[in-house]
């Protein structure tokens, strides 16, 4: 697993992902697929990481993109998809930097 994360350029992160793919690389997609309140993405915000960490796109503005990618990482070693929820009545939000309230969904799957 990557030390640390490697942002691209503001390219499509479904088109980069289908890129990465057809280049044989390890990849996986991350959509927001429910909000509720303060949310710093809106439903349907992806985000494509490839098998080193490089990404493009955004979930949420940088609050929980680095959780998002370490589970992204794992799907695209196990190949179950998972069903990530971050709010700020859970544990996770002050760590992952959703203090503001509400509630993020992201559904991470791996391309093939």
């Amino acid at each position: 697993m990557p030390d640390q994360t490697t942002p691209l350029s503001d390219a499509d992160p479904h088109t980069q992902a289908q890129g990465w793919a057809q280049e044989g690389r390890a990849v996986a997609l991350a959509t927001v697929v429910s909000t509720w309140g303060s949310s710093p993405r809106p439903a349907g915000s992806a985000l494509a990481i490839d098998g080193d960490g490089a990404f493009v796109g955004s979930v949420s503005g940088g609050c929980i993109e680095g959780s998002v990618i370490r589970e992204a990482l794992e799907v695209m070693e196990d190949g179950a998809p998972r069903m990530l929820s971050f709010s700020v009545s859970s544990e996770q939000a002050w760590e992952v930097g959703l203090s503001c309230g509400g509630e993020v969904r992201v559904f991470v799957e791996k391309v093939a």
